[in-house]
């Protein structure tokens, strides 16, 4: 068998590309896509990724909307809070309720993944394959279950934006299917295996990491083409450094490559606080924790990180199990297994994600590295009672903390990853 054709990229670390060259370039890469009279699927991001998707999303229909038979815009909202029409309309650039003055013959879809009817089973990994990917850590057979969208269509086009990530090492490529578009179980068992290997360890690994292997064996089962549009954000805008086109597994590795050198900020010492300004477009903490996931390996042992978001008021509207197990450390959950196996494991991976490094034992209980803290809109009762420390976030000055040289102040927090300069790159 043929190795895989590497990916086209344009741009590169040290760069900010503009429109003319990006569209230039999604156009040339697309005019080589055997699309005509075929059917096309486009998996885009929510609004929780940084990501320029109006000008990417004009310029794709403007280049296959002759050629393909039917296209739909798929967002892939893992288990996130659908898209209202609003907020839809405003994400992909058209007026509300006049979808077809801007995109003609474009459907667009929320990945509906609270109804069954949603998903179709393209096949199943098998336990002792899980074994084998997961290095031991998971051995369980998994249903690999996918939005029925990408099945029905003759081609899939993944579109979205790599970051480095604390579940898989870096978003992005396949994982806007598995778990982007998927059923639960995929999710659940991906983000554990996540959880058990832990946030610090994978978060930024370059490569193909366990949970990488995991998807992309899912995405092997997937019928029809696939191909990927991955692409190096500037952070907190919409300014490109890089794109990379091809397959997802090829077009994701260039573009992980240019976010290893752009998304990772180094220090030389570890910190005795850190203040994580949560943008708005977290709207809960599923994914305001974020700001929390990218600094902890900067911060000293008996440290602080403060998560600042005012906007936010609730801990999952979607996940609202979570309330119940509150937040602790990976061994809390592993060492009294009989008590939580039957909890989402998607669950528990947030909770032990959010809470970081810590150990447990039934004599001395649960002793976490770092304290965590909400300053939020979440209610002080409701934050003690998912074993999280509460400030009031009133009395935050940003610019005080700032001037205080054990304190690191990240503002737009939660897509840029802090790393000390002795850790081993991974």
């Amino acid at each position: 068998m043929n190795a895989p054709s590497p990916a086209a990229v344009v741009g590169g670390p040290a760069v900010v590309l503009d429109d003319a060259a990006v569209r230039s370039f999604v156009e040339e890469q697309l005019a080589g896509v055997p699309l005509d009279g075929r059917s096309l699927c486009v998996v885009v991001p929510d609004g929780t990724r940084s990501c320029p998707l109006p000008f990417l999303l004009r310029t794709l229909h403007a280049a296959v909307r002759d050629r393909v038979t039917r296209l739909t815009v798929l967002v892939a909202l893992g288990t996130h809070q659908a898209m209202s029409d609003a907020d839809l309309a405003r994400h992909l650039g058209y007026a509300e309720g006049a979808l077809e003055d801007t995109y003609p013959g474009m459907q667009v879809l929320n990945h509906e993944w609270w109804d069954e009817d949603t998903f179709v089973s393209v096949g199943t990994i098998a336990a002792e394959r899980l074994g084998e990917l997961s290095e031991g850590r998971l051995v369980r057979p998994v249903d690999v279950r996918i939005n029925r969208a990408v099945v029905e269509h003759d081609a899939t086009l993944i579109v979205g934006p790599v970051f480095p990530h604390e579940v898989v090492g870096f978003s992005g490529g396949n994982k806007y299917l598995f778990p982007g578009i998927s059923a639960k179980d995929v999710i659940n068992v991906s983000h554990w295996l996540g959880a058990l290997i832990s946030s610090v360890e994978i978060i930024g690994t370059r490569g193909i990491t366990p949970v990488r292997a995991l998807i992309d064996e899912a995405a092997s089962l997937v019928p029809g083409d696939r191909y990927a549009l991955c692409l190096v954000v500037r952070s907190g805008s919409g300014e490109l450094h890089a794109a990379a086109f091809g397959r997802p597994e090829q077009a994701w590795a260039a573009a992980a490559d240019v976010s290893a050198e752009t998304h990772v900020r180094y220090l030389d010492a570890p910190v005795r606080r850190v203040l994580s300004l949560v943008p708005e477009k977290y709207e809960d903490m599923w994914t305001g924790a974020k700001g929390f996931y990218k600094v902890e390996p900067v911060v000293a042992d008996g440290g602080q990180v403060v998560l600042y978001a005012p906007h936010i008021t609730e801990i999952s509207v979607m996940h609202p199990e979570i309330a119940r197990i509150g937040y602790h450390c990976r061994d809390y959950f592993v060492k009294q297994w009989d008590r939580f196996k039957d909890t989402p494991w998607g669950d528990l991976a947030h909770s032990t994600h959010l809470r970081g490094a810590g150990t447990y034992d039934h004599e001395h209980g649960e002793r976490c590295r770092v304290t965590v803290t909400l300053a939020t809109g979440i209610p002080e009762d409701v934050v003690r009672s998912v074993n999280l420390d509460y400030l009031d976030p009133a009395e935050v000055d940003a610019e005080a903390w700032a001037q205080d040289p054990g304190t690191l102040v990240v503002p737009q927090a939660g897509e840029v990853l802090h790393r000390l300069r002795t850790q081993p790159a991974p």
